[in-house]
């Protein structure tokens, strides 16, 4: 499973970006069945947690961070997860990664929130937010 991240860019502080996340795979999958979480990170610190959603779409999670101001989402028929990213701030300039995890049917509903559940990375997209 092969995960691509595009959608960043530089922006000023207070613009937004959306960031997209599609998987693909030369072997049978299916994305439905993948929860999907946004990490960043920026120079000098550690991986962080953004959002996450759901095999179904129906739950998600935010950081502290990000609440009010990211939306993520999924189509399962376009095999993509978006990051509508809102009034952007120069502390939200980073490299973002999107990961997802395959999970059985138990846990469609199940949030993700930490990076050493998910099994497939995507390549990060650079987020630079200038003041």
């Amino acid at each position: 499973l092969q995960l691509q991240a595009s959608g960043g860019g530089w922006v000023q502080s207070g613009g937004s970006l959306r960031l997209s996340c599609a998987g693909s795979s030369a072997s049978p999958w299916t994305f439905e069945t993948h929860a999907v979480g946004w990490f960043r990170q920026a120079p000098g610190k550690e991986r962080e947690a953004v959002a996450a959603i759901s095999c179904s779409g129906r739950n998600t999670y935010y950081a502290d961070s990000a609440k009010g101001r990211f939306t993520i989402s999924r189509d399962n028929t376009k095999n993509t997860v978006w990051l509508q990213m809102n009034r952007l701030d120069p502390d939200d300039t980073a490299v973002y990664y999107c990961a997802m995890k395959g999970v059985t049917s138990a846990y469609y509903e199940r949030i993700y929130r930490h990076d050493y559940y998910y099994s497939y990375w995507g390549q990060g997209t650079l987020v630079t937010v200038s003041s």
